[in-house]
C-alpha cells in the first residue's frame, strides 16, 4: 500500500511538472480564440501545424539556430570541457608547491557574483574590440570553470592512483594516463559537465543582450526575445501568441 501511495503521488507531481510543457506544446497548435478561452482547451481541434513553419520563417530562426549551436554553445561546450578536465586533473593527480592554495583561491571566485565583474567585463571587451562579436561569449570558456573544475576534481580524486603508478612504470606521461586511463574512467562527470554546460549556454539570454547588437549575431533566446516584442507591439493583428509558443517548443526540444 505505501508502495502504491508513494507511486501516486509521484505521478501527480511529474504531472504537475509536465503540464507547462504540454500547454506550451499545445498552444502552438491553436488559434488565437482558442488560447483565451474559458474554460480552457486543452487538445485544439483541429490542430495548426502550420503555426510552427509561420512563426520560424516570420524572423530569421534558422540563422539564430546556427548561431546558438555552432557559433556558442559547441564551441563553450567543448572548450570549458577541455580546459577544466586539465586544471581538474593538475589540482588532483600532480603534487606541486602551493597547489592547494591556488586550489581554494579558484573555488573563492565562485564566491564573486556574475552581476559585480559585468560592467569591468563589458568595458574590457569594448576595449579590446570584440563587442558585436562571440569572442567574450566563448573565449572565457578557454581557460576552465571553478564549478567544474571543482566537480572534475573531485572525480578523478576517487580515481584508484596504482593505476596511474602502473601506466608511469610502462612509460607513460602524464597526458597520456590523462587521455587513455583517467578519461575513459570519468565519463559520469564528463557527461554531466557537457550537459550543464550546453544547457546553460542554449539557454543564456543576458550574456548575448549583452555582447550582441546586430540581428545576424542574435542567438535564439534573444531570436525568441525579439519575435515577443513584435507580438507585443502588433497586437493580434500582428504575430499571435501560439506563433510564440511555437518557437518556444522548437527551442525547448533540445534540453527536454
Amino acid at each position: 500500500l505505501w508502495t502504491v501511495v508513494k507511486y501516486l503521488v509521484l505521478i501527480v507531481l511529474s504531472a504537475s511538472y509536465a503540464f507547462p510543457l504540454f500547454w506550451m506544446i499545445t498552444s502552438a497548435l491553436k488559434v488565437d480564440s482558442q488560447i483565451y478561452r474559458v474554460p480552457p482547451v486543452l487538445i485544439p481541434v483541429p490542430a495548426h501545424w502550420n503555426n510552427f513553419y509561420d512563426a520560424w520563417t516570420r524572423l530569421p530562426f534558422t540563422l539564430y539556430l546556427s548561431n546558438s549551436v555552432f557559433r556558442y554553445t559547441l564551441p563553450v561546450t567543448l572548450f570549458t570541457l577541455a580546459s577544466s578536465t586539465f586544471v581538474a586533473y593538475g589540482f588532483s593527480r600532480l603534487r606541486w608547491r602551493g597547489r592547494d592554495v591556488l586550489f581554494y583561491a579558484c573555488m573563492a571566485t565562485m564566491m564573486i557574483p556574475w552581476q559585480v565583474t559585468m560592467v569591468p567585463l563589458f568595458i574590457t571587451y569594448k576595449h579590446l574590440g570584440w563587442i558585436n562579436s562571440y569572442k567574450p561569449l566563448v573565449v572565457p570558456s578557454l581557460f576552465g570553470n571553478a564549478y567544474f573544475i571543482f566537480l572534475l576534481r573531485q572525480f578523478f580524486m576517487t580515481i584508484p592512483e596504482d593505476l596511474s603508478d602502473a601506466a608511469r612504470i610502462d612509460g607513460a606521461n602524464e597526458f597520456w594516463i590523462l587521455v587513455r586511463i583517467v578519461l575513459p574512467l570519468a565519463k559520469p562527470a564528463l557527461a554531466v559537465v557537457a550537459l550543464f554546460r550546453f544547457v546553460s549556454a542554449w539557454n543564456d539570454y543576458l550574456g548575448p543582450l549583452i555582447y550582441l547588437n546586430k540581428d545576424e549575431l542574435f542567438p535564439l533566446a534573444l531570436g525568441v526575445q525579439r519575435l515577443q516584442s513584435i507580438a507585443t507591439s502588433m497586437g493580434t493583428s500582428g504575430m499571435a501568441y501560439p506563433h510564440l509558443m511555437a518557437v518556444s517548443t522548437v527551442v525547448a526540444l533540445p534540453i527536454i
